[in-house]
């Protein structure tokens, strides 16, 4: 019988969730092995689920200390990650991107340093970014050449180039682009995987008594991020907060955005809610009589597992930043599609 280990390396819960769904289904008889890059990804994380699982330290970001210490951290990451999925024939490794140095490099040195001859990548769906192909330019290639350098000192950190859209999906490594049920794509229909629904809806959920309606507001990084101008957010703040007690509901949650540590949609009178689960599945077992926000891919996710009644609506999109018009008539497709209610 063939050794099949199925790695997935995750930087987000709608990743954590997907990688959840994919190991359940699509993977399943293989050996799960779960790394995750962010910290803030720690709490979401539930290491029983998985056969092996550990967190792994960012190049850029957390290199080790001393001289070369980007070079070392990499090459310390793939002993680690060699020692989490040990020997195996087959190896399919899941990411929402390849070319990043901190994710490529294992394309190549872990085959070798397992045993696995049969090794395929397969792309982990991304939320709203997904629903669009991002095509490398002529300098992100160059960059890619650059580090492919690396193997001269580190015969192990081998970049393998690749051309076309930027996450990989047209590789000849890639097999499989998993892609979000209802969500719009641009990925190859031989390589694009619908994958289930990731949350599935809760059969009943309580409903607030009458006269205790609730909503939750959904945050995201909006000036911190380019995408609008002060004046803007707060415009859209006093927005929602104005339909808000317009439709005369009180009881309102707030729910921050990870990188986004000034909570740009707050107000005074919401209460900033701390989850310890995946926003996804906080949506699919807790009802709100509306679920409001800017452009977060949660809208669409909470549109999927909310019941018909709840109001989920997108403030704002005549103020946002879009790259060009095509990303802003992709994403107000995509929304569309899911239901959800754009103002």
């Amino acid at each position: 019988m063939t050794n099949r280990v199925a790695l997935y390396f995750v930087a987000s819960p709608l990743q954590y969730l997907a990688a959840r769904r994919i190991a359940e289904t699509h993977e399943a008889g293989a050996r799960q092995v779960l790394v995750w890059y962010k910290p803030g990804m720690t709490p979401v994380v539930r290491a029983e689920d998985w056969d092996a699982a550990s967190y792994m330290p960012w190049p850029r970001r957390e290199p080790l200390p001393g001289p070369f210490g980007r070079l070392r951290r990499l090459r310390a990451n793939i002993r680690l990650v060699a020692g989490l999925v040990g020997r195996c024939d087959s190896l399919h490794i899941h990411s929402a991107v390849f070319d990043t140095e901190a994710i490529n490099y294992f394309l190549r040195a872990l085959p070798r340093l397992c045993g696995g001859a049969d090794m395929k990548a397969r792309i982990l769906p991304d939320g709203i970014i997904s629903i669009r192909r991002y095509p490398l330019s002529w300098l992100r290639c160059l960059s890619q050449k650059v580090r492919k350098l690396r193997r001269l000192v580190a015969p192990e950190l081998d970049y393998w180039c690749f051309a076309g859209d930027r996450i990989g999906s047209d590789a000849g490594f890639c097999d499989r682009v998993y892609v979000i049920p209802g969500l719009p794509h641009e990925y190859p229909s031989a390589k694009a995987v619908v994958l289930p629904p990731l949350v599935a809806p809760a059969g009943d959920v309580p409903q607030a008594r009458e006269g205790q309606r609730r909503a939750l507001v959904i945050g995201q990084p909006l000036v911190g991020a380019g995408l609008m101008k002060p004046a803007d957010r707060d415009a859209v703040s006093a927005e929602i907060h104005a339909w808000l007690a317009a439709e005369g509901i009180r009881q309102v949650f707030y729910k921050g955005h990870p990188k986004d540590p000034a909570l740009e949609l707050n107000c005074p009178d919401y209460a900033v809610v701390t989850l310890d689960e995946p926003l996804e599945v906080h949506l699919a077992s807790n009802a709100y009589d509306a679920v409001l926000g800017v452009r977060s891919s949660a809208l669409l996710f909470a549109r999927q597992t909310s019941p018909a009644e709840t109001r989920v609506i997108a403030f704002g999109w005549g103020r946002v930043r879009f790259k060009s018009d095509a990303e802003r008539h992709d994403m107000q497709a995509a929304f569309a599609v899911c239901g959800v209610e754009l103002r």
